[in-house]
């Protein structure tokens, strides 16, 4: 497999395995170990290239032992420390990284749960760890724009001196992207303030700004979804046939309205991975109709894909709203749904002849009725 493959391949594995993993030493073997091997590509029962429990002499500390110590042209690189699965990781929890950090070779520590992996060097000052990653990988949420720096610390391609070129701009990127997502999320003062100003000419009370903190909340909310919709349709067209793609703009109206329908519910989050999914349905069913026909609807329970904007025209539900798992709805004649357990979007494509049937269906109806 390809390193993003390989990724995805032990994200989809944590994702699975994480309710019943229940102790540090569980996430070491089923998810730390598998990282170590599947994505950085050492072998993890090679001494010569992974040490568990690296030991090494700290002052007064003796004895003291880090997870896994990994090697690189016979020197320590890479220090690993692993928490418990469902601790939320701090700089708190790394009080040996950091005193193992200054007395090897390591340029790189690692701080996990199995899921969540921080990178650390030693920008602020030599020798010492930082107390800010400048990589923050999550295997439950990938940002792909980081697979390229974290392939830079595999066996196959270590480039330790890129990686530390890069890892300020990386850092302050990170925390950037980080603080503005929480900021959508939850704004705070200076935030509602900075906007608020900007529309409203009277004093900045409570009231008011609680008034915006509500609005700029939303706000966010609905720029997100907007260039989500717009990258949506961008690709969408990208991937029609020319013809398709010269539609008059009677139809690339209609489509617009499609896509504007997917957020209609504004209670509704629609995900990313929702509209990735419906993308997928909307391909397999543009083999019986027009693409602007294939109509996307979130609901607060499943999303949607019906024929022509008509609820009793289902093609498929997806219900992925459950933490652990995911499913895709399919229909019969009847419209009697069936639901089938994936473990990603992608396996929605071994559903596409009962999808495609479904879409018959109906246009077997529309030909019955012109009759």
């Amino acid at each position: 497999m390809e390193f993003n493959e390989r990724v995805a391949a032990l994200a989809t594995k944590v994702q699975n395995q994480r309710e019943a993993i229940q102790t540090e030493e569980a996430a070491k073997n089923a998810f730390v170990m598998p990282f170590i091997s599947m994505i950085l590509g050492y072998d993890v029962f090679d001494p010569l290239e992974v040490i568990p429990e690296f030991t090494a002499d700290v002052g007064t500390k003796k004895g003291e032992k880090v997870d896994y110590a990994i090697m690189h042209a016979g020197e320590v690189q890479i220090l690993i420390e692993c928490k418990q699965p469902r601790d939320s990781l701090k700089i708190e929890h790394a009080s040996q990284l950091y005193r193992y950090f200054s007395v090897t070779n390591a340029r790189i520590a690692v701080l996990t749960n199995g899921q969540a992996y921080h990178f650390y060097t030693d920008l602020d000052a030599p020798n010492k760890m930082d107390t800010k990653p400048f990589l923050v990988l999550d295997l439950g949420d990938i940002d792909d724009a980081l697979l390229p720096e974290l392939r830079k610390l595999t066996k196959e391609v270590f480039d330790l001196d890129s990686i530390i070129s890069a890892a300020e701009e990386l850092k302050y990127l990170g925390q950037i992207k980080r603080s503005m997502a929480a900021q959508f999320k939850e704004p705070e003062d200076d935030w509602v303030r900075f906007f608020a100003t900007r529309v409203h000419e009277g004093s900045f009370t409570q009231k008011r700004r609680e008034q915006f903190r509500s609005l700029v909340t939303k706000a966010s909310s609905q720029f997100i979804r907007d260039q989500v919709n717009e990258r949506l349709k961008g690709a969408l067209y990208a991937s029609l046939p020319k013809q398709a793609a010269d539609t008059p703009s009677d139809a690339l109206e209609s489509e617009e309205v499609a896509l504007k329908d997917v957020a209609r519910e504004t209670e509704v989050e629609t995900t990313l991975e929702e509209l990735a999914g419906y993308q997928i349905v909307k391909a397999i069913a543009c083999s019986e109709v027009k693409p602007p026909r294939i109509v996307g609807r979130d609901a607060k329970s499943y999303f949607a894909v019906i024929l022509d904007d008509n609820n009793r025209k289902p093609i498929a539900r997806l219900h992925f709203n459950g933490k652990a798992r995911k499913y895709v709805g399919t229909f019969d004649a009847n419209k009697t749904e069936t639901r089938h357990l994936i473990e990603s979007v992608d396996d929605i494509y071994l559903h596409a002849d009962a999808i495609r049937t479904a879409v018959r269906a109906f246009m077997g109806e529309e030909s019955h009725k012109n009759q």
